[in-house]
């Protein structure tokens, strides 16, 4: 699998996930393109833990989401990583009864 269909594969995975915490940035991905997977992150203001920093592996052969843990990122870094792009973006940033995991 090429590494555009790949991410394409991941967007559309990572975009039922997190577009309850939209906006979301991705401030790292490495294709490991043997194993057909992404490793990445991403940062966004959690509702109960706030600014936070993801790490996700996406398996592409499986199609299969793993999330391997997060940080609390602090304030500084959080302005830094809003100057670019998001990631993901809706109109509306707070989702009534988003599960907050």
């Amino acid at each position: 699998m090429d590494e555009a269909t790949l991410f394409n594969k991941l967007e559309e995975k990572t975009r039922t996930h997190l577009d309850q915490f939209a906006p979301v940035w991705l401030v790292n991905r490495v294709v490991l393109p043997i194993d057909e997977s992404v490793i990445f992150n991403v940062v966004f203001q959690h509702p109960k833990y706030g600014w936070v920093n993801r790490r996700y592996k996406y398996d592409g052969f499986n199609n299969v989401l793993y999330h391997k843990g997060q940080v609390v990122v602090d304030e500084t870094t959080a302005l830094e990583v809003q100057e670019s792009e998001p990631f993901i973006t809706v109109t509306v940033s707070d989702i009534p009864d988003s599960y907050g995991g």
